[in-house]
């Protein structure tokens, strides 16, 4: 006995549920693992182990190599938008002028047609005028600059002689930003940071990678603590160290440099994979069918 037709998939004009998950419709999700975590020992912008850390005031770190040419960019393209800003505002005000003059150049030119022309100006309302004010003989005369007009009219049929649309050159921000928290950052706003490298035998012996230990408790430090950086010496701490030792004394612990509440900045860093310090490790791709493949456009959305 044949199988009933509506056991069947294909039976229907759309496609079922189960249908759309064989071909991966809908909003996919996976969850982020480690190795796409950036580590608390990595630069933000090149991501590999940083050389000569700088640490901004909300916790970014970065190699100085890095953030400095990032920032000589950035002044280099505030320059570039500020000089086609300018030159905008420039050729816009020589248009005015031009405009300006041309209207002025009409008016005069009006003026003497009516007054010294071979046909007088009426003052019939009803009567047929062209835009000049003249009617008749002196309406099928065109002027220099009717002429000129028509010239360099744009025809809108024609591919070579489409009229461009002006691109509006907004004026930037002088103020240059870091790449990762998007704030108004400046060169002197940052500061070195010093990390304590783990010099025990067994580290030594066991890895050919530099680790890291805080300078007080002697934890190594990973991406399940969390740092923080003074921004008057440039140690780093656990957290634990920093709010119990630190912030009570008001005094570096390693150092001995007087320091304040205000100096305790917390390193940025992206989380361990499985606890991700308050961001959301999730990705998402979504997905919709196409006209006629069954797969269609593909819009990630990933969170962070």
């Amino acid at each position: 006995m044949p199988q009933r037709h509506s056991k069947n998939n294909n039976d229907l004009a759309f496609f079922t549920y189960d249908e759309k998950r064989k071909l991966g419709y809908g909003t996919q999700k996976e969850r982020l693992g480690k190795d796409s975590i950036k580590p608390f020992d990595a630069c933000s912008l090149c991501l590999k182990p940083f050389i000569d850390p700088l640490c901004c005031q909300k916790g970014h770190v970065f190699c100085k190599e890095c953030i400095l040419e990032c920032l000589l960019s950035q002044k280099k393209d505030i320059q570039r938008k500020l000089a086609a800003h300018t030159g905008q505002q420039k050729q816009e005000k020589e248009e005015e002028e031009e405009r300006l003059m041309l209207q002025k150049a009409r008016d005069l030119d009006a003026f003497d047609q009516q007054n010294h022309g071979p046909v007088p100006q009426y003052n019939d309302k009803n009567y047929n005028r062209d835009k000049n004010g003249f009617h008749g003989a002196n309406s099928v005369k065109a002027t220099s600059y009717e002429e000129e007009a028509l010239r360099t009219m744009k025809a809108f049929w024609l591919p070579s002689a489409t009229p461009d649309a002006p691109a509006k050159v907004e004026a930037p921000s002088t103020s240059t930003t870091c790449p990762e928290g998007r704030e108004k950052i400046k060169m002197k706003n940052l500061f070195p940071i010093h990390f304590t490298e783990d010099t025990s035998a067994q580290k030594k012996h066991k890895s050919l990678d530099k680790s890291f230990i805080c300078p007080s408790c002697k934890v190594t430090l990973t991406n399940t603590l969390s740092l923080v950086a003074l921004n008057t010496c440039g140690h780093v701490f656990c957290k634990k160290c920093a709010e119990k030792f630190v912030a009570v004394d008001k005094v570096c612990v390693v150092c001995d440099k007087p320091c304040k509440n205000r100096n305790l900045v917390n390193v940025e860093k992206g989380g361990t994979g499985f606890a991700a310090h308050g961001d959301n490790l999730e990705a998402k791709d979504f997905k919709h069918l196409g006209s006629g493949s069954g797969l269609g456009l593909v819009r990630p959305a990933m969170k962070t």
